[in-house]
């Protein structure tokens, strides 16, 4: 089973003071895992609210995104050091078959997002009977 991460990542460490920092996208740290009833996806965002967050469902494609605000320190404020990121991010993930995003369901507790997915149901296999016409 293969999981791909489609979009890059793009970080921005200050570690000289001096200058306001450059805002750019970034990804979120996350771990994907197999458990009996599903695939967990849990991804690290911490300093959010849930409002401020988006999922999309295209396919076998899931899609995370929003905003982080910078909103704990003042503006006159000259980094030594700036290992977190804020600003827009976003997150794509390409899922393998043999999962149902159409019932995944999220929540998002102390800074971690958590999104289940089950497995994609088996159709049932019925027998049928196909009618032999009479052929002339």
């Amino acid at each position: 089973m293969a999981v791909t991460k489609v979009s890059s990542t793009t970080h921005f460490f200050h570690r000289q003071g001096g200058g306001e920092p450059t805002t750019g996208q970034w990804t979120p740290n996350a771990d994907i895992y197999v458990k009996d009833d599903g695939l967990v996806i849990k991804v690290e965002l911490a300093g959010m609210k849930s409002d401020s967050l988006e999922i999309t469902v295209e396919g076998q494609r899931l899609r995370i995104n929003g905003v982080r605000p910078d909103c704990c320190r003042s503006p006159n404020c000259s980094f030594l050091v700036m290992e977190i990121s804020y600003g827009p991010f976003e997150t794509t993930l390409d899922l393998p078959p043999g999962y149902d995003l159409s019932q995944a369901k999220a929540i998002y507790v102390n800074g971690f997002l958590r999104i289940d997915v089950p497995p994609a149901r088996q159709p049932k296999t019925k027998t049928t009977k196909v009618p032999i016409s009479e052929g002339v």
